[in-house]
């Protein structure tokens, strides 16, 4: 999967950013610009994981 941000969602990343930010900061925003990328992705070729699925998961995790 292209784990690539176009300069304009790094230009939109950084003008939502507040004046004043740490470089980690700044990078764990574009981890998670790119993440949520991945995960509309997903969800636009049907790889999802239904509530039911998950419920079964976690009951199993909690055992």
């Amino acid at each position: 999967m292209d784990s690539t941000l176009s300069k304009a969602e790094i230009i939109d990343g950084i003008k939502n950013m507040p004046d004043e930010f740490t470089l980690d900061e700044l990078i764990d925003r574009f981890i998670f610009i790119e993440k949520v990328k991945k995960g509309l992705k997903s969800a636009e070729e049907g790889k999802l994981t239904s509530h039911e699925e998950v419920k079964n998961m976690v009951s199993k995790w909690a055992k």
